[in-house]
């Protein structure tokens, strides 16, 4: 048998072997992490398909290579359906992932040593948002506004104050840990009054925002960001969505900007993505993924869990465990071992370093995509309770696995054949 005959087991048993032990811890555990989820089969089969084979420098009707009788057809498809399950005026599909598609923004609208304003990092914001270690942060001047260290909230007036003192050319709004609904409204008028470009980094609530569960950000924002995973549930990838008058230097931006030939393999599965995303099933389910959030959040806090913030609005939960005697990440590593998956997170005003925080941060997308409800939130509430008493106790996290792979056998994975 020729090697390019050969399936992966034959080709390569100790690959092949890695990823049925993923499908398998994938499977058998209650992935809580926010910015993780299940993709469908349908969408994993176009994401390893033969446009994986292809090379497609350009954008459609105008490449550098031949052979686009495929391709380009699919692109438009992928534009054609964001721009419609999200009434954007524009959409680049192309962008490798979300920081480069927010660094494109970076790149269309600032030259080097210009302003940018966005949520610092430790109140929830995102690297690319103008942190010190980012190349926003070292490349352009940066600003950041913080959340209100006692109520975990965004201060809108004191956004308005440090915007018009120091007058960005670009303000960011979005986060990454940022458990309530954001104004876009508010920012826009912060945004205007400054003269500055709004971009929204919805990464996070994409699929929020396509099922109704969420305020959109597309009528406020010049231009918004996003990844095509997490809530949305498409493959590893992003988009740029923006107004008509931003569309060329968007483009620009990303090609020949930043990069060469798109992913086509991930093009498609963006492409499958959004259509799953405009049906009727697509909205329960993303109204779902914030109603399990609000129900964990509730159980959560009944077990003396203390909430930034005191609760959620969208699928997120940011919380601060050391009011029971823990840090986060031994905690998450307590959790993971005991089969339930989380990551440990900085909290506002955290008086830790950010590699041994105070916090954790979870999220209901991937639990919600299996089938899970509010009745199987509070068994998931209830396991954190019993990890926080038995943190050192191996034997006891190891016997509460066994019953967390029992209680996820009855909840199909979606795109995982794997079963019990």
């Amino acid at each position: 048998m020729k090697m390019e005959e050969k399936t992966l087991i034959q080709a390569d048993p100790e690959v092949a072997a890695l990823v049925a032990a993923e499908e398998r811890r994938q499977f058998d555990k209650v992935r809580l992490i926010a910015s993780e989820n299940y993709t469908s089969r349908a969408v994993l089969e176009a994401t390893g398909s033969v446009f994986t084979n292809k090379y497609s420098e350009g954008y459609a009707g105008k490449r550098y290579y031949e052979g686009q009788q495929c391709v380009d057809p699919l692109e438009l498809l992928a534009i054609e359906r964001a721009k419609a399950l999200f009434g954007a005026d524009h959409a680049n599909v192309q962008t490798y992932s979300g920081s480069p598609a927010n660094l494109a923004v970076y790149f269309a609208t600032l030259k080097p040593g210009e302003t940018v304003m966005g949520m610092a990092l430790p109140s929830g914001g995102h690297l690319t948002h103008g942190w010190k270690v980012s190349i926003t942060g070292a490349f352009f001047r940066s600003v950041q506004y913080s959340v209100d260290g006692t109520t975990g909230l965004i201060d809108y007036d004191r956004v308005r104050e440090l915007a018009l003192a120091q007058r960005p050319k670009l303000l960011i709004c979005g986060a990454t840990a940022y458990p309530r609904i954001i104004d876009f409204k508010a920012f826009r008028a912060i945004a205007d009054e400054v003269g500055a470009v709004l971009m929204v980094d919805m990464a996070h609530i994409a699929g929020l925002v396509a099922g109704g569960a969420h305020p959109s950000p597309i009528p406020w924002a010049d231009v918004v960001t996003t990844t095509t995973h997490k809530t949305l549930r498409g493959p590893r990838g992003a988009m740029i969505l923006c107004r008509e008058a931003m569309a060329k230097d968007i483009d620009k931006a990303v090609f020949p900007g930043l990069q060469g030939g798109p992913h086509n393999h991930t093009t498609a599965g963006i492409a499958v993505a959004l259509g799953e995303a405009a049906t009727p099933e697509f909205s329960v389910y993303a109204h779902q993924v914030v109603s399990n959030a609000k129900t964990l959040a509730g159980h959560l806090s009944a077990h003396g869990f203390k909430l930034v913030s005191g609760g959620t609005d969208n699928h997120l939960i940011l919380m601060d465990v050391t009011p029971r005697g823990m840090t986060g990440k031994a905690y998450a590593r307590a959790l993971d071992r005991g089969g339930l998956e989380c990551n440990y997170n900085t909290v506002p005003d955290d008086p830790r370093k950010p590699f041994d925080p105070s916090g954790l941060r979870l999220g209901t997308a991937a639990v919600t995509s299996r089938g899970m409800k509010e009745p199987e939130m509070k068994f998931i509430a209830d396991c954190f309770n019993r990890v926080a008493d038995m943190v050192e106790d191996p034997d006891g996290l190891d016997a509460l696995a066994a019953e967390v792979r029992d209680f996820c056998a009855a909840f199909p994975a979606p795109g995982i054949i794997t079963t019990p």
